[in-house]
């Protein structure tokens, strides 16, 4: 179980759990399609993103197989969210997660991402004591298989249209990294 000390800090970023106040920020880029592009759903419309914004509030710790934390990517330096990360539980027996994330393009190319998504791997494994974390991703997504990379995740598989995607078959790309790994890594 992981009930995190909120909000965690990295160099650059405060993550904390989201709030209603996040609304304009959260729709500011899911209504996007330049996001949205490699991601499940299309451009949120304003009820969408609200619905969004709900599921996000809930996500609030790992309790149990199957739960999400999903945290808010604030900017120190000004405040503003500019993105999501979030950590799955996805098996309890094997010990097994999944992490995530979605950065506003306005503050792409800085490094947020992976910064974020290292603080969920630091999580993962340091606290919840998991073996194997892996981040999946649409295969043309290349600036977010850059992100698994500098993580030091190492791409396992390649996926031949193995999802059907907003009416398009598409490729998944299969990052992971072990937590010998990341113990080897941070040494």
């Amino acid at each position: 179980m992981l009930v995190p000390d909120l909000p965690l800090r990295t160099e650059r970023l405060d993550l904390r759990l989201f709030t209603a106040d996040d609304f304009a920020a959260l729709h500011g880029y899911q209504s996007r399609a330049d996001v949205t592009r490699y991601l499940y759903f299309a451009p949120n419309d304003e009820a969408a993103s609200r619905e969004a914004l709900v599921r996000k509030c809930a996500r609030v710790a790992l309790r149990a197989e199957g739960d999400v934390l999903n945290l808010a990517l604030v900017l120190r330096e000004t405040g503003a969210v500019i993105g999501d990360v979030l950590l799955i539980w996805t098996s309890v027996a094997h010990r097994q997660g999944e992490i995530g994330y979605v950065l506003h393009p306005d503050h792409a190319g800085h490094g947020y991402a992976t910064e974020a998504a290292r603080e969920m791997l630091r999580l993962g494994f340091d606290e919840l004591g998991l073996h194997r974390i892996v981040g999946r991703l649409d295969a043309r997504n290349t600036a977010s298989a850059r992100v698994l990379e500098r993580l030091g995740m190492r791409r396992e598989a390649h996926l031949r249209e193995n999802e059907l995607v907003k009416g398009e078959w598409t490729d998944e790309a299969v990052y992971a990294l072990l937590a010998r790994e990341w113990r080897a890594g941070r040494r």
